[in-house]
């Protein structure tokens, strides 16, 4: 759905409160359309980043999994390649 919104389980170290709030506030963002609500949906906007926020915290800390953790330098470098490969070398 979104390609911005990376996962967040089982890392190590583990998601941050920070990366977590992000996530939700892309997926906000991609649901609602707005990049920054109106004033006149400011509230709702917001109540909407925290309850999903809440939701993810919930769903990381309640999955379970018999792998290691991935290394976060590992999972970014695996990106960048898989970019390059893509659009080909930035240079």
């Amino acid at each position: 759905m979104c390609r911005s919104i990376k996962t967040l389980f089982n890392f190590e170290p583990p998601a941050t409160e920070e990366e977590m709030r992000a996530a939700s506030l892309r997926f906000v963002r991609k649901l609602s359309g707005f990049a920054r609500p109106s004033k006149a949906n400011e509230a709702a906007f917001d109540r909407a980043v925290e309850d999903v926020t809440a939701a993810a915290r919930a769903l990381i800390e309640s999955l379970v999994t018999t792998a290691d953790p991935r290394d976060r330098e590992i999972e970014a470098a695996r990106a960048r390649a898989r970019t390059a490969v893509r659009f080909g070398a930035q240079g």
